[in-house]
């Protein structure tokens, strides 16, 4: 069992380097434009907000602790510094973990038009199948992959959440829950990019599921690099933004080969 898992892991994440060929060579690199400038915009906003409501938090703490006339003390004056940065500090901490678990959710649920006709035009270029363009299917297609991205985003919060309580244990719970989050977001992330396919092919969401889990080694190195990217603080979300688009690519192309049961991009 876990000997083919970490086997179709390996696919999944070696498939990067083939999607990254696929994509230079049939002329798709510029879809890497949508996403780098959803997710720059998302990111700068999330900032602004952020510091907004900080700076109110901090008004309000200062209006409760100092007066006017006793913010001229220099030691009061110097704490009100230190609660300031603290929250400051505090506040962004908790916006890079909230943009990590949830991050590449926004970048699936609005970009799924454009990863929905990425996706049917390597599967055309792989198999030769012309896709024929149904506005009515293709809204369908849209509204099963936001569903199935909210489904996604709660079951991996939970399963964040349970990783987070795991991360108290004295010694190993840091590495639980780094491993934990990371694991349980690939395969998500994985399980999202994949059906766009599995509704090419008509599979019912619970066929789609199956499909997965089935296939759950794989699914998990498809959205591994993707899980990584958001990570890491401040680029992570504009690297997610490149990485969306091969993982898309990717996803397709291993969906295409199990099954077909070959291989059918070199």
């Amino acid at each position: 069992m876990f000997k083919n898992y970490f086997k179709t892991f390996k696919e999944g994440f070696k498939g990067y380097g083939k999607a990254t060929k696929f994509i230079a060579k049939n002329k798709l690199s510029y879809f890497y434009l949508f996403p780098l400038l959803l997710n720059l915009i998302l990111f700068v906003l999330g900032i602004k907000v952020v510091d907004y409501f900080s700076g109110q938090i901090n008004d309000y703490i200062s209006s409760l602790l100092f007066s006017e006339s006793a913010i001229d003390s220099w030691w009061l004056s110097f704490l009100n510094g230190i609660i300031y940065w603290t929250v400051w500090v505090v506040s962004k901490i908790v916006f890079v973990y909230i943009f990590a678990l949830v991050g590449g959710y926004f970048t699936i649920i609005i970009l799924s038009p454009v990863f929905t006709f990425l996706s049917e035009k390597t599967a055309e270029i792989i198999t030769g199948e012309k896709t024929k363009f149904h506005l009515k299917q293709l809204i369908k297609d849209i509204i099963r992959a936001v569903i199935l991205a909210i489904r996604n985003m709660i079951i991996q919060s939970f399963f964040s959440f349970v990783f987070l309580l795991a991360s108290l244990i004295p010694v190993i719970g840091w590495i639980i829950g780094i491993l934990g989050n990371f694991l349980i977001s690939s395969y998500f992330y994985g399980f999202a990019f994949m059906d766009y396919s599995n509704e090419r092919h008509k599979l019912s969401l619970r066929e789609s599921v199956l499909f997965v889990r089935k296939n759950k080694g794989f699914a998990s190195g498809v959205g591994s690099v993707f899980s990584i990217c958001f990570f890491i603080p401040v680029i992570g979300g504009t690297l997610a933004s490149f990485l969306a688009i091969m993982c898309v690519v990717n996803a397709t192309i291993g969906v295409e080969e199990i099954r077909n049961n070959t291989r059918l991009i070199p």
